[in-house]
C-alpha cells in the first residue's frame, strides 16, 4: 500500500465574504497523478495555493508527509517535499534560464548540478536559452521554465496550475507527456487543469470541484465514463 503523501482534511478558504473552498477533503498517494477538474471559479487554483501555503485557510488541515504544514510558510512547504507551479508560469521575466532555475534550487543547495541536469535532460530547450531573459521565451518554453524551476528543489509532490493554457495543441500534447514522465521518474503529481480529457488520460484518480466543494471523485477511467463528467466538462451533450 503506497503511502498518503498529501492530506487535506475539512478545508475552508474565505476571501473576505467569499466562501471559496467548502469543506474540501481528499488525499494523494505516492506515486499518482492527481487530477482536479472544474469550472473556471471552481476553487481548483485556491486549493494548490492553499496546499502551497500562498492562501490561508479558515478552517481544516493540510498534511504533508504527516505533517500539519497547515500555518507553514510557502518556503517550508517547499523544504518539506512541495513544489507548485502556479496558473501563469510566474517566471522571473528579468532573470536568465539559468537564474530562473538557480531560484528554484535554494532548498537544495549543494545539488544544483543534479537538478539542472534533469531539467536538460526534461527539457532539452531550455539548454539551449540558459542565458536568454525568462521574459523573452515562448509561451511553451516559459512553461518548461517553470516546471524545470519547481523541480530543481526535487519535490515528492509536484502542484500544477493550468500547465497547457494558452499553448499550441502540439506542445499541450508534449507537456502532457513530459508530466507522464516526472512522475514516472517518482515525482507524484496533483494537475489542475481545464483540458479534462487529457487531465482525465494521465491520472490515476480525480476529483470534481463545483463551487469550492468536491462534487464528485474516483479513478480517472471511471471519470472519464461518467456521464455528469462528459457533459459538463468534456462536451459530450448526448450522455444520459
Amino acid at each position: 500500500m503506497s503511502e498518503t503523501l498529501l492530506e487535506v482534511d475539512s478545508l475552508d478558504v474565505r476571501y473576505g465574504a467569499i466562501h471559496a473552498l467548502r469543506g474540501v477533503s481528499f488525499e494523494v498517494k505516492a506515486g499518482e497523478i492527481v487530477t482536479l477538474i472544474g469550472s473556471n471559479g471552481a476553487g481548483k487554483s485556491t486549493l494548490l495555493r492553499a496546499i502551497s501555503g500562498l492562501v490561508r485557510p479558515s478552517s481544516g488541515r493540510i498534511l504533508l508527509r504527516g505533517a500539519d504544514v497547515t500555518r507553514f510558510a510557502p518556503e517550508a512547504i517547499v523544504a518539506l517535499g512541495c513544489s507548485h507551479v502556479p496558473e501563469g508560469r510566474r517566471i522571473f521575466a528579468n532573470l536568465t534560464v539559468l537564474e530562473n532555475l538557480q531560484m528554484g534550487a535554494w532548498a537544495k543547495r549543494g545539488r544544483e548540478a543534479q537538478g539542472l541536469e534533469r531539467a536538460f535532460a526534461l527539457f532539452p530547450r531550455l539548454r539551449e536559452r540558459l542565458t536568454q531573459a525568462g521574459g523573452t521565451l515562448s509561451g511553451g518554453e516559459q512553461q518548461m521554465l517553470a516546471i524545470g524551476r519547481a523541480l530543481m528543489a526535487e519535490p515528492a509532490v509536484l502542484l500544477l496550475d493550468e500547465p497547457s493554457l494558452g499553448l499550441a495543441p502540439l506542445l499541450v500534447r508534449q507537456i502532457f507527456s513530459i508530466v507522464r514522465e516526472i512522475n514516472a521518474q517518482g515525482t507524484t503529481v496533483v494537475l489542475v487543469e481545464q483540458n479534462a480529457h487529457q487531465a482525465l488520460g494521465i491520472a490515476s484518480r480525480a476529483y470534481v470541484l463545483e463551487t469550492g466543494a468536491l462534487a464528485i471523485s474516483g479513478l480517472a477511467s471511471d471519470l472519464a465514463r461518467d456521464p455528469r463528467v462528459r457533459r459538463a466538462y468534456l462536451g459530450d451533450e448526448s450522455a444520459e
